[in-house]
């Protein structure tokens, strides 16, 4: 089978070296990249979580950027039938597809040449900062980023397997954001990632609206591994996970926080490094932990997780609501006011956080192979923040080794990570992984998880 889509006019006009790159004669890295995130955005809705399974399954598909009179046009050669109805592509999908186009071009072009104005060396900007302004560029190029619109994005985190009411529960508090009119972004991929999008469609449509926004911001290797779910209006695939991570702290204005897994924990140890490096002390970034009765006992084993590693002070910079949607909203309502007076105070803008600090070991992309994991070496006398983002890689690593084509591969290979650290450390991070494997919040196979890492105490 083989579809012909023309882009629209913003994506037709490519580059001869640009549409080259993504050529299946180039047979580079590049190609794989847009093949793979391709073949992700048309499998969108279907429940999987092994990147490896998805990309066997679909060895005979391909993708041709090919170039004519009116610029280039997709040839979809065997793609997944599910993206199709009687022979049309489904629109969100094909949407996204340009989004795939626009976000890979944009990747291989992005250097810190395209964001400087002109005359300004690249060593005038710290590395750091280098980083924050390539994302708000690859952001504006998506065009999510809107100029003088008050504070209004949630950021959702939470697993993809996850019970049938822990899902309820995030719909729920999805369709009070959506009586609200609050834009939701989410990592775009399923379960808690679809949960508050489904539910904030429903919640607008009862107010006649239809101005709610649904984000999904991704990575090359998490798509591959995890496909948009069907809610997503607005893809944006980011370069790497500290990249990813970094633009929903500074794209988004809040963040709720639900029932997960490993992937749960790195998000919310990544915010908690933020939050307790001491630049920060003044920044508004408000953080919700919720879930259903039924998930009450998960907060608390999260909860005491981060007493027990990183100290009273880090479970202060969260507030923990069990099975009360409506307040949960009520709350980022409130709390997007004081968003908005901060932000003004400082000058800063309300669509994308510049004002906020990053530790630099946040935003070096961590290369989660079996020597830098076991060489983390996680200790109590390390600075809270640090200590957060360390740990934020080893759970980042246990992610990669879980559903990612890299990880998996690593593992198959050379057996579990190895994570080491302080005693007391290693006994709590493996209490909380055993809770996780007890709970099936792995994998979303039924049958026996087998464990990509090994805890060395």
């Amino acid at each position: 089978m083989i579809s012909v889509i023309q882009p629209p006019e913003a994506m037709a006009l490519l580059s001869q070296i640009e549409a080259e790159s993504l050529s299946d004669t180039a047979y580079g890295e590049l190609y794989d990249l847009y093949r793979n995130c391709s073949l992700a955005v048309l499998n969108s809705g279907v429940q999987t979580d092994n990147a490896k399974e998805l990309l066997d399954k679909f060895s005979d598909f391909d993708i041709k950027v090919v170039r004519n009179e009116r610029g280039v046009k997709l040839e979809l050669i065997n793609p997944p039938k599910s993206a199709f109805v009687d022979g049309e592509i489904i629109t969100s999908i094909q949407i996204n597809l340009y989004a795939v186009l626009r976000d890979i071009i944009r990747m291989s072009t992005l250097s810190p040449r395209h964001i400087l104005p002109t005359g300004m060396d690249e060593n005038s900007l710290s590395h750091g900062k280098m980083i924050t302004n390539i994302i708000f560029s690859i952001l504006r190029s998506a065009q999510i980023l809107v100029a003088g619109k008050n504070p209004n994005t949630v950021v959702c985190w939470g697993g993809h397997s996850i019970s049938k009411a822990e899902y309820d529960y995030a719909y729920s508090v999805g369709v009070q954001l959506g009586l609200r009119k609050f834009d939701i972004c989410t990592g775009c991929g399923p379960g808690v990632m679809e949960a508050p999008m489904v539910g904030a469609n429903f919640g607008q449509s009862k107010q006649n609206s239809s101005t709610c926004r649904f984000v999904g911001l991704t990575e090359p290797s998490i798509i591959a591994a995890e496909p948009p779910n069907a809610m997503v209006s607005n893809l944006v695939i980011l370069p790497d996970i500290e990249k990813r991570l970094e633009a929903f702290v500074r794209f988004g204005n809040a963040i709720i926080v639900f029932p997960g897994g490993p992937g749960t924990v790195e998000e919310l140890l990544y915010i908690l490094s933020i939050k307790l490096l001491p630049a920060n002390r003044h920044e508004q970034i408000p953080l919700i932990l919720t879930g259903g009765r039924e998930s009450e006992e998960y907060f608390n084993t999260i909860n005491r997780f981060i007493m027990d590693t990183l100290g009273e002070k880090a479970s202060r910079a969260y507030k923990i609501i069990i099975d009360d949607p409506e307040e949960v909203a009520v709350q980022i309502k409130k709390s997007m006011e004081m968003v908005k007076d901060h932000r003004t105070l400082i000058g800063d803008s309300y669509c994308f956080n510049w004002t906020v600090q990053i530790p630099e070991e946040l935003q070096i992309p961590f290369v989660p192979t079996h020597e830098n994991m076991y060489n983390l070496n996680i200790v109590k006398d390390m600075e809270p923040y640090k200590l957060a983002a360390t740990m934020r890689q080893a759970f980042s690593g246990i992610v990669c080794g879980n559903v990612k084509e890299f990880g998996i591969r690593q593992i198959n290979e050379k057996g579990p990570y190895v994570i080491r650290g302080d005693t007391g450390i290693m006994q709590s991070m493996d209490r909380l992984l055993a809770d996780f494997v007890a709970q099936g919040r792995f994998k979303l196979q039924t049958h026996e998880y087998k464990p990509c890492y090994k805890i060395e105490m």
